[in-house]
Order: C-alpha cells, then sequence, then structure tokens
C-alpha cells in the first residue's frame, strides 16, 4: 500500500519564485543509457540530445485546495533528461527523466520520498544576489552558477548547437511531463504539470560547475541555453498510470 503513496497521488500546486534552467547539449548516443525503453531521447537535428539542470525557489508547495500554512518553503535543483513518451493512446508527450533531486528542506526531503519517486536528498544550497548578479552554489554538492540578469542582448552561449533563441526555446524547462518507469511491473507514471504566464527570459552564464555532470564523464557536453522564469504559479496533476506494452 506503501508503495502507492509514491505515484504521485493527489494533485499539488506551488508557487515558483524563481527558476533558473542551464540545459546541456550531449551527443545523443551518450545518453542512452541513462533513461528506460519506454522513453525515447528528445533530440535536435537527430543529434544532439539534452540534460536540463533547473534550480527553483518553490514556495507554498502543497497539496492542491489544502489551506495555506500547509505549505513547504524550499530550495531544488533537479538533474533531468529531454525525453519523449508514446502513450497509450498513441500520443507522443514530451517530458522530463529525473536522474537526481537534491532540495535544501530536510522536510521536502522526507515528504517527497513518501508521495514520488524523485529520490530526493538534501544539501546545502546557497542563494546570493548582487548587483543582479545571482550566484547559486553548494559546497556538499560541488556546484556553482553566476548569472547576469542585467544583460538585455543575451547570446547564445559558445559551441550552442541552436542557431537563434527560438529553437533554444523549444528545450527550456520544466517541459509538461515528467515521467518515471517501474521495470518490474513494466508501468509508466505520467506526471503533467500546469503553468500560467509561462514566459523564459534568456539568461547570461558568467560561470558554472556541477560535480554531478561531471561524474557521468559526457564527451562533448556543452551549454546549450539558459533560461530564467519568475513568479510563476505552477500546478502538478495526479500522477497516472499506464502499462507499456
Amino acid at each position: 500500500m506503501f508503495k502507492k503513496f509514491k505515484n504521485h497521488p493527489f494533485a499539488v500546486e506551488a508557487f515558483f519564485e524563481s527558476s533558473t534552467v542551464l540545459t546541456f547539449a550531449v551527443p545523443k548516443e551518450q545518453l542512452e543509457s541513462l533513461i528506460p525503453d519506454c522513453l525515447t531521447l528528445d533530440t535536435f537535428q537527430d543529434k544532439w540530445a539534452f540534460i536540463a539542470i533547473a534550480m527553483v525557489q518553490t514556495k507554498g508547495l502543497k497539496p492542491k485546495g489544502f489551506p495555506k500554512f500547509v505549505g513547504n518553503d524550499f530550495f531544488l535543483i533537479g538533474y533531468r533528461v529531454c525525453v519523449r513518451y508514446t502513450n497509450s493512446k498513441g500520443k507522443r508527450l514530451r517530458g522530463l527523466y529525473i536522474l537526481k533531486s537534491e532540495t535544501d528542506s530536510p522536510k521536502m526531503t522526507f515528504r517527497g520520498n513518501i508521495f514520488t519517486h524523485y529520490n530526493y536528498t538534501t544539501t546545502d544550497i546557497n542563494v546570493k544576489n548582487e548587483n543582479d548578479i545571482i550566484n547559486i552554489f553548494s559546497k556538499k554538492s560541488d556546484f556553482k552558477i553566476q548569472v547576469n540578469k542585467t544583460v538585455e542582448e543575451v547570446e547564445l552561449p559558445p559551441n550552442s548547437p541552436f542557431l537563434n533563441w527560438k529553437e533554444a526555446r523549444k528545450f527550456a524547462g520544466p517541459l509538461p511531463f515528467t515521467f518515471t518507469y517501474n521495470k518490474g511491473t513494466k508501468e509508466v507514471l505520467i506526471i503533467e504539470g500546469v503553468r500560467q504566464n509561462w514566459k523564459p527570459k534568456p539568461l547570461k552564464v558568467e560561470d558554472y560547475h556541477f560535480n554531478f555532470l561531471n561524474k557521468l564523464q559526457l564527451k562533448n557536453c556543452v551549454l546549450a541555453n539558459s533560461f530564467i522564469i519568475e513568479n510563476i504559479p505552477y500546478q502538478w496533476k495526479k500522477g497516472r498510470i499506464e502499462l507499456w506494452k
């Protein structure tokens, strides 16, 4: 019975004060082993696949309809692969497959691991804002980014596979769905996100380092795009399960 709790058993709502997302392009062959057989990589030019790293300042996360005082405030960093899934009706869905989730809230780690399969761990996450220069870093998890919000005309990162921001916007997370796969039961858990006024703004990245990304030992991994979204209400629908094959 407790296993069923992990299947996102109710709708959830929250407010994103900010969501900073860096997306890295990798030759697709290097990411195929990281996702289950039920999913395929969401690729660009049939060459590049993508890992999105999202850093989200979240306010008031709670079951939908519950009073505000039960909400949880926390910072989240998630490492996700951009994927596609063809559901039982033959519809192709774009979404994310989670590799790792970290938060600065022990409460969120505890609750998140009861009601999801995201395998949260607790770490230190620090955010410093100085004259519109944002620094996000963790000593324990060994990551850091520095971004500049003052630059109006942001250029794509060097070596990005995209020709322009319109192309890059198609791979700006989070995507509509998140997928989890139970290999033993061949069940796919589908969680749909619902958002409003979703207008990602290109962001100038001054510096970055992610130890988790380095541990994957990916070759020819390049920063493809970076966006920030601010002050957005967000919801996740109740998870739904279907059998694969």
